[in-house]
């Protein structure tokens, strides 16, 4: 596929058929994805593949309390753990009880069914974070690992295949570190599933560029071709 038509046509997929991802396609994936950039081309990334059954029953249920906390706060109207105006305080819900609450979600109560699991494991030692000691939430540091997880999804996509880059796995790191063997030196930074899309979306809604870019201020006036 062309790599403008990839850019517009990879949607967040969350059902897939049950036909397999051969592991030479997900090998390909992986492949070209790793030309990711990264701060000081560090590729601190690291990938588990996850095959045994035991270990995706256990990370469904991971996911499952943590979709429980995000569902919480969608049911009010707000967004998870959003930071605010600077940094985050404090959750808006009971966690426990949203922890304890059913939130049914065909993605997340399928979860070791779908085609492919991927755990994507950052290296700390990795990361510039050059934000540190600023008045807000940090988020430099995920610009070492996110431009390859998005790799994936678009190598994905010209596969012919869906999938999607889900954080929420992100709340269970303890757990998942544990089931998983993942050093204290690395981070959970997303859980990837691939596979053949039920159905392939290619119509996707985003704001056009005059929404979101501006002329040399924040204030500035709308960025657009005249």
């Amino acid at each position: 596929m062309e790599l403008a038509e990839v850019m517009r046509t990879t949607p967040a997929t969350r059902t897939f058929t049950d036909e397999a991802v051969p592991d030479e396609v997900l090998h390909r994936i992986l492949d070209h994805a790793r030309f990711a950039p990264s701060g000081g081309n560090r590729q601190g990334w690291h990938v588990i593949v996850v095959k045994d059954a035991e270990t995706r029953t256990r990370i469904r249920e991971l996911y499952q309390l943590s979709w429980r906390e995000y569902w919480a706060h969608v049911k009010i109207g707000k967004v998870a753990f959003q930071p605010g105006d600077t940094r985050f305080s404090q959750p808006w819900v009971d966690l426990e009880e949203a922890r304890e609450t059913p939130a049914p979600n065909d993605f997340a109560d399928e979860m070791d069914t779908h085609p492919v699991l991927l755990i994507v494991c950052v290296a700390l030692e990795a990361l510039a974070v050059l934000d540190h000691g600023l008045p807000r939430q940090s988020i430099v540091g995920g610009g070492s690992i996110y431009p390859f997880c998005h790799n994936i999804m678009l190598k994905a996509r010209d596969e012919g295949l869906g999938g999607v880059m889900t954080t929420a796995i992100c709340r269970e790191e303890a757990a998942l570190a544990d089931l998983l063997g993942i050093p204290e030196s690395h981070a959970v930074a997303s859980l990837i599933a691939l596979g053949h899309p039920q159905q392939m979306v290619t119509k996707l809604r985003r704001d056009p560029v005059e929404d979101f870019a501006v002329v040399d201020r924040f204030d500035g006036e709308a960025f657009e071709v005249r």
